[in-house]
């Protein structure tokens, strides 16, 4: 059964969109060719994630870009080379660390601006196309690897990069595994499944492994969810790449609420920030804006 919104809807405003001098207009890239029908795409948007100062940054898939967003709204890009960035997230210990569909797992310090890798391969293969990926507490990277998986090819995988080095895969038989986010108690790990039009629950067990995955939320459109995050209340937040909204369930997998956005329908994901963490910013790849809406709780 298809997933209904429920009645209470919540506007968006824009809170920045990148500016007309950053984009890369008229520009073909190998991404473009593979994903866009050959397009010439100005920017695309990604992956928002705040540093502990309150700067924002994102990343510009297309034409392998990161930029810092100032509490200023002022934009600079602190790294550009060969790569497709997707998802961002800050690390105790290697700063910014970044889901490259090409390159694997790699880490940047802002204030150097030198991308490097931190996981380039498993057992000497290169991964299918790393999406996104989140840090517990503990310091335990779990990213997801998407590649062009689908329900044609359920093969993308869930991996975990613990502290200590160890790489464990938790799943290998996703139909195209993106966004992530773990509850408050890190014993459940969701994950987007984009072409399956759905997000999974992994139960992560004691010994490091995970049973019994089970399908939490079930959507529609011609794409799918994409980036996720959640609240102190323990409510899943899920950005869906075709709907032009971000969706909210419960903790039982009820939809309470969906934000709409006010600019484009391809909102690719969203994160909680603000001095109370209760403003939740979203990415509209499709024009280039960082959306914003109001929420009761703080992030998590």
């Amino acid at each position: 059964m298809s997933w209904t919104p429920p009645p209470r809807i919540v506007a968006t405003d824009v809170f920045t969109a990148m500016p007309d001098a950053l984009r890369k207009h008229g520009v073909v890239s190998e991404w473009s060719r593979a994903n866009k029908g050959g397009e010439p795409i100005d920017c695309f948007i990604e992956g928002p994630c705040f540093d502990p100062d309150g700067n924002l940054y994102i990343v510009d898939i297309p034409h392998g870009r990161i930029f810092q967003i100032t509490p200023a709204l002022e934009w600079r890009a602190i790294a550009a080379y060969d790569g497709e960035p997707n998802g961002l997230a800050w690390h105790p210990q290697h700063r910014l660390i970044i889901a490259d569909y090409k390159n694997g797992v790699l880490k940047l310090d802002p204030a150097e601006g030198e991308v490097r890798p931190l996981l380039a391969r498993r057992n000497s293969e290169r991964f299918k196309g790393v999406n996104d990926l989140i840090v517990a507490r503990n310091g335990d990277i779990y990213f997801t690897d998407q590649g062009q998986t689908g329900l044609h090819d359920p093969t993308g995988r869930v991996f975990r990069l613990c502290a200590d080095g160890r790489l464990d895969c938790l799943i290998g038989n996703g139909p195209s595994p993106n966004g992530l986010v773990l509850d408050a108690k890190e014993k459940v790990l969701f994950v987007a499944m984009t072409r399956d039009n759905s997000v999974w629950r992994l139960p992560l067990l004691p010994d490091g492994s995970t049973s019994k995955v089970g399908r939490f939320a079930q959507f529609y459109g011609i794409s799918g969810p994409d980036g996720l995050t959640i609240d102190t209340d323990g409510n899943l937040f899920v950005a869906h790449a075709s709907l032009g909204a971000v969706f909210v369930l419960n903790a039982h997998g009820e939809g309470i609420a969906k934000i709409e956005s006010c600019a484009g329908r391809t909102i690719t994901n969203v994160t909680f920030g603000g001095p109370r963490k209760q403003t939740l910013f979203i990415t509209d790849s499709s024009s280039g804006s960082v959306l914003c809406a109001q929420w009761d709780t703080p992030g998590l």
